[in-house]
């Protein structure tokens, strides 16, 4: 397979994983709808980050080691279920904010977006998991069915593409970037057309990062009992 091919299924799998609704777009969601593009890219760049931080870790067995450990588990998952409770307040109170400050496009208030975003996906355990299984195999050679990892079993056998290739990696990172372009821009042009749907959108967010919070909690009480 050339290295296109695999940058593009890269891509594809990168989008694959971005897409789907959770904390992290909701995240990018507010900041986009409330404070602009640039803050809704921002946070995207936030939880990308936090990825490329797991790849490293990963690569070095760092990810296998807290997973080794379920108390240090359960309370990241906890700190991450509180962090989701007080950034879900945060969404709520900025629901009614204006898009746009002034004429000149400055952006509503101070963006956090890349910290919120970063701290979030840092505690998040399904980000973890993710890297302790299927991203250790993205780094040691082998193969990989890139949709039915991606999206389902539905999909099994559609996309298979050789691991332990640095173009993979790089194609999977890119089509990250291409969500967190594509999903805030999406956002503020429907936005401009539709003058009531910042509030809307930022109570949503609030809301799925409240239940995020709430579950991520009950999981964190869960370990915490099992492992004493």
């Amino acid at each position: 397979m050339g290295v296109l091919t695999t940058l593009g299924a890269g891509a594809v799998f990168g989008l694959a994983l971005a897409a789907p609704p959770g904390p992290m777009n909701a995240i990018i969601a507010e900041e986009s709808v409330v404070r602009g593009w640039l803050a809704g890219f921002r946070a995207g760049l936030g939880a990308m980050s936090a990825d490329a931080a797991f790849l490293v870790l990963a690569f070095f067995g760092v990810v296998a080691f807290v997973e080794s450990l379920p108390l240090l588990r359960a309370a990241m998952v906890g700190v991450g279920g509180l962090l989701m409770l007080y950034f879900a307040y945060g969404a709520a109170t900025d629901a009614e904010a204006t898009f746009r400050s002034d004429g000149n496009g400055e952006a509503a208030g101070e963006s956090k977006g890349f910290r919120k975003a970063f701290v979030l996906a840092l505690t998040n355990p399904y980000q973890i998991l993710f890297w302790l299984t299927v991203g250790v195999g993205l780094l040691e050679p082998g193969t990989i069915d890139v949709l039915a990892e991606a999206v389902g079993d539905s999909f099994e056998g559609l996309l298979v593409v050789r691991t332990g290739s640095p173009a993979l990696v790089a194609g999977m990172f890119g089509g990250i970037v291409l969500w967190i372009t594509g999903f805030p821009a999406a956002l503020v042009a429907a936005e401009r057309r539709v003058s009531k749907l910042a509030p809307v959108v930022a109570y949503l967010s609030a809301a799925v990062l409240a239940g995020f919070g709430a579950f991520f909690l009950y999981d964190a009480f869960r370990g915490l009992s099992g492992a004493l």
